[in-house]
Parts: structure tokens; sequence; C-alpha cells
């Protein structure tokens, strides 16, 4: 009950916090990434970190929470990739997991969406992690290819 009254509490406190916050839009949308169209984002590098993106640790950071885009985001970033040999892939959303300090998130937390990717040829099926709270530069994970424009 304690608990309830205090969060009844704090959303007043957090609502007049974020009214009044001043946002550089300069850094937010040097971060953000190309769109080839509404479903697909532009990206044009293969990350060289064996980690990018295949740890807890080291995710995908998509953003667009603070628009309501973060699950957009994360399907964009996906329809971008195809298999190490432009193979296309399927995903599905397996779980979220791993809490996380962001100051996008709500009470100053966020959650990894944890996804697993596969391809036609594939015997295995690839776990990915992608923050959507968070802007960060866009790469294919090692072992992915990028899909070419106009597939």
């Amino acid at each position: 009950m304690k608990a309830y009254i205090l969060f009844l509490v704090m959303i007043p406190v957090l609502i007049s916090c974020t009214g009044n916050r001043m946002v550089s839009s300069k850094g937010n949308t040097a971060k953000r990434a190309k769109l080839l169209d509404q479903n697909t984002f532009v990206i044009s590098e293969i990350s060289s970190d064996p980690r990018y993106g295949f740890t807890k640790k080291n995710p995908i950071m998509v953003g667009g929470i603070k628009k309501s885009e973060g699950p957009l985001n994360q399907r964009r970033y996906l329809n971008a990739l195809s298999g190490p040999n432009g193979e296309p892939i399927s995903y599905y959303r397996y779980s979220s997991c791993c809490p996380f300090k962001t100051k996008n998130g709500l009470m100053g937390q966020g959650m990894l969406d944890e996804y697993r990717v596969t391809w036609g040829g594939s015997t295995d099926t690839v776990s990915v992690y992608i923050n959507m709270y968070d802007f960060g530069e866009l790469k294919a994970p090692l072992g992915f290819d990028i899909k070419a424009v106009g597939d």
C-alpha cells in the first residue's frame, strides 16, 4: 500500500520534471538513423566487435521510446539486416530482459528486448539484444550482412 501511494505521489513530480527539461535536438538528431522506407533503417556498416548486439552489455541502441517508436525502431533495424550471404532473415521477439539504468526509461529504468533471428540455410537461431530507449550508431552485427537497397 505504501509503495502504491508513493507511486501516485511521484507521477505529478515526474510529469513536472520532464515538461521543463531542455533537450538538445542537435545531439539526438545526429544519432538517429536514416530511413530507407517507413519500415527499414539504412545501415551502411558491419560491426567489427564480436559482442555488438550479441551480449546484454553491448546491445544495439535503436532508440525511439520517447516518440512511441521503440518497437517500430527495433523492427526497422532488423528489417535492414540479411543473412551472411544476403539471405532474407526472419525474427521474433523472444523476451524482455536485463533491466538497466537510462534517463529515457520509466523512473530511470529500461529493459532490453531479446530477438531470435534466423535465415534460410541456417542451422541455428541467433539471439540479438536491442535497446529501444537510447540511440547509438547502428551497424550490422558480425556474421550478418546488410540488406541491399531495393530488396
